[in-house]
């Protein structure tokens, strides 16, 4: 059994959330403000943290930053009423793995936390050239070298050399590595992230192992070029 931690500054909205979630299997424990997650955080295992982005005293965003610092296989569903591209953005660079927006269906909820547990359990090791990407280490090497990677960028990578040699769109990125069928802003998600994790692979003088495809999207080629 899977356990979520459920934290909002609103009962009601904890209530909703955290019913949802029990009755398709989640054990929940819940907290209202971002001191209460962090103590909870430290002394209960926790697989998935669902975490409204407009709380009082420590905001959403800055607490999904803390939480992705200290518990970093910890997944994050960030809930929230900013539904503008750059705000969905935010939270995302800040490491959260998806969002819901205000209102959601408690289903959708449900599905979209269960898809984000998936890419936590993912194959263990990957080879690809110098690169190696061990998944459940959320660890990434080239020749040796350690690659420092949010959760996000280690699972496109991850994604990209599970599927070297093919192109893969950016609506088939936000669906495989960020689990969402939302497209507002995704483009614009997708590129981003590419842009920083190339940025990561060109200080190890390995960018050819994240290559863009005109007109397809981006792909890593079965051997690199180093």
């Amino acid at each position: 059994m899977s356990t979520a931690l459920v934290v909002d500054d609103e009962p009601q909205m904890t209530a909703i959330i955290a019913f949802a979630l029990t009755t398709q299997g989640f054990h929940v424990i819940e907290a209202h403000e971002g001191a209460t997650a962090m103590h909870l955080l430290r002394t209960h295992h926790v697989d998935l943290v669902v975490l409204d982005v407009l709380m009082p005293a420590l905001d959403g965003l800055s607490l999904c930053e803390l939480i992705k610092a200290k518990f970093p296989n910890v997944a994050i569903v960030l809930v929230t009423a900013l539904s503008r591209p750059e705000e969905v953005i935010a939270g995302l660079e800040r490491g959260a793995d998806d969002y819901v927006t205000k209102p959601f269906h408690p289903r959708e909820l449900v599905l979209r936390a269960r898809a984000v547990l998936r890419r936590y359990t993912g194959p263990a090791l990957l080879r690809v050239g110098d690169l190696v990407i061990d998944a459940a280490r959320h660890t990434v090497t080239i020749g040796g070298r350690r690659l420092t990677l949010t959760d996000t960028e280690c699972r496109l990578l991850a994604h990209l050399a599970a599927r070297r040699g093919t192109p893969q769109s950016w609506q088939d990125l936000l669906r495989e590595v960020w689990g969402t069928t939302n497209l507002t802003g995704g483009r614009d998600v997708v590129k981003s992230t590419v842009y920083r994790l190339r940025s990561a692979l060109e200080a190890l003088d390995a960018a050819s192992y994240v290559q863009t495809v005109r007109g397809a999207g981006y792909m890593m080629p079965d051997q690199p070029d180093r």
